[in-house]
């Protein structure tokens, strides 16, 4: 880091340089050396200001706390850190969360953003829902189709990314967030993601957007969470806390009905412990997977512009319902 910065002010010659950033912040000590190489901070502008005046969305900021079901929890005790992250991540309390606050923003025309590092969850999470998502392993034209479709189409309105999405991607028109999986403890990522939605909305709609970052309790996850919302809770933020169980009862009450929950029998959630239980193995399969599918793009590309699936099945309904 410090060697890229170092050379760009060897090539770039001027007698002042001036760095321009929404987010001062890094995990590690080299943040200090911009002071060498740049200069002090001069000026910082407080976000929630800056919301206050209009220049920026007013976000709520809800911390949704989920419980792990009992086979996983017991998992959980069981295994060591790196498949831990994957239990907490998958937990299907996580889950059915997701659906329901996807759902009720949905039906609000609100537009979608869900984060999750996980790239096996994101996959999953997105399958089983039937949304498209968005990683390191998709084509640009891929990702381009689908990020105008869900910028432009009505019957699109939630997208699945990684942290591919955490910079530069401008998507005014997301006024949701909600976040899977993160990367530890990271306060960068975490105001990054935020900025997703920090937009003014435009075309009269409310200034106003929603940050949920969904946390399985009990979990290594409690302590990473809090360590993420030190740099927003210092721009004057506030998290409100929300039980899983709660969301799930006011969901449904404005289902006015019971609503159909994927995973939500014993046999589907003890399926998906077994698969998280096996991705070491499946790792290399994903892979492999993978980058056929990455060959099979490529080889669509040279005929015409490339879909995702999900976004190919959308357009073929609103053409036989024309």
């Amino acid at each position: 880091y410090q060697r890229r910065v170092h050379g760009v002010l060897e090539v770039v010659h001027a007698h002042c340089v001036l760095g321009l950033t929404a987010t001062l912040l890094r995990e590690d000590d080299k943040i200090d050396d911009l002071k060498f190489l740049i200069g002090p901070k001069l000026y910082e502008a407080n976000w929630l200001e800056l919301s206050r005046a209009g220049s920026l969305a007013t976000v709520t900021c809800v911390e949704v706390h989920c419980p792990m079901t009992k086979e996983f929890y017991a998992a959980y005790l069981d295994q060591p850190p790196a498949m831990q992250t994957q239990l907490y991540i998958f937990n299907p309390w996580k889950f059915w969360c997701t659906q329901a606050l996807m759902e009720y923003h949905e039906q609000r025309g609100d537009k979608v953003i869900v984060f999750a590092d996980s790239v096996a969850a994101l996959r999953h999470y997105a399958r089983v829902l039937c949304r498209p998502f968005i990683d390191g392993d998709v084509a640009q034209m891929e990702r381009m189709s689908v990020l105008e479709h869900f910028q432009h189409h009505p019957k699109l309105n939630t997208v699945f990314i990684s942290k591919v999405g955490d910079t530069s991607i401008d998507l005014p028109e997301a006024t949701v967030i909600i976040q899977i999986s993160a990367h530890f403890g990271s306060r960068r990522q975490e105001a990054q993601r935020l900025g997703r939605i920090l937009r003014p909305k435009r075309g009269g709609a409310a200034n106003v957007a929603y940050f949920y970052s969904l946390i399985s309790t009990d979990t290594r996850e409690l302590f990473y969470a809090a360590k993420r919302q030190r740099f927003l809770l210092d721009q004057g933020y506030a998290y409100k806390v929300l039980k899983a169980e709660a969301v799930m009862e006011e969901y449904c009450r404005l289902a006015k009905g019971k609503p159909q929950f994927g995973l939500y029998s014993p046999d589907d959630q003890a399926r998906l412990l077994t698969y998280v239980l096996n991705l070491r193995e499946e790792k290399a399969q994903l892979e492999e997977a993978a980058a056929q599918a990455k060959q099979e793009r490529e080889a669509k590309r040279v005929v015409g512009k490339a879909h995702h699936p999900i976004v190919q099945k959308m357009l073929k309904k609103t053409k036989h319902a024309n």
